[in-house]
């Protein structure tokens, strides 16, 4: 294990920086890998709630918030994390917009309940054991489960490594995938159903 700092690239909190313990089980989202979600996501991230699963370090939701993210929900198991991240939240006085929810992600997203018709951005990004193996089907199904309740016009971002069959994600065509190094991002973007053709009137 060893520490290292992570920087909040852009925004409000520009500069301000996270000291984080680097273990196995703890993979904060580079920084190159952190511009280029925010750069894709754009004009989706001000003034919209971002929820930031299996959280780990917070610096992603934190970096919603800086880029003028409505609300920023941080998700994470593991205690002492979830202590750090309402700690940074604090530190850097934007705890007024930011929610450090200590759960695991699976059973959160069984039980969220998004506002109707509210855009989110939601940010997967698991412990690499959840992308291999039986744990992959439990991640496709969350993906699944939280796709099915997110308004229109949400986005939802999968962080997973090279390697990751993204032929085995369900509808995988619908899925942008951009590739950084090792890691790989995949963005989705819930369309609005198209409108029923309005019929011709017929001659009276």
């Amino acid at each position: 294990m060893q520490k290292t700092e992570v920087r909040i690239v852009a925004g409000s909190l520009r500069g301000r920086k996270l000291t984080v313990v680097v273990h196995e089980g703890l993979r904060p989202t580079p920084q190159m890998v952190r511009e280029a979600l925010f750069s894709i996501l754009g004009n989706a991230v001000p003034d919209r709630p971002f929820y930031d699963v299996f959280a780990g370090t917070g610096v992603v939701g934190l970096e919603a918030v800086s880029r003028g993210a409505a609300s920023a929900r941080l998700i994470e198991r593991d205690a002492k994390l979830a202590a750090d991240m309402q700690k940074a939240a604090d530190r850097f006085g934007v705890a007024d917009r930011v929610q450090v929810l200590r759960t695991d992600g699976y059973r959160w997203a069984e039980r969220w309940v998004p506002t109707p018709g509210q855009p989110v951005n939601v940010f997967l990004s698991p412990p690499f054991p959840d992308l291999t193996g039986a744990k992959l089907t439990d991640f496709f199904t969350l993906a699944g489960t939280l796709w099915a309740k997110m308004p229109d016009e949400s986005v939802l971002v999968l962080q997973v490594e090279d390697g990751f069959p993204v032929a085995e994600v369900p509808d995988p065509t619908a899925w942008d995938v951009r590739k950084y190094g090792r890691n790989v991002l995949m963005f989705r973007v819930k369309e609005p159903p198209a409108a029923e053709p309005q019929s011709e009137p017929h001659p009276g």
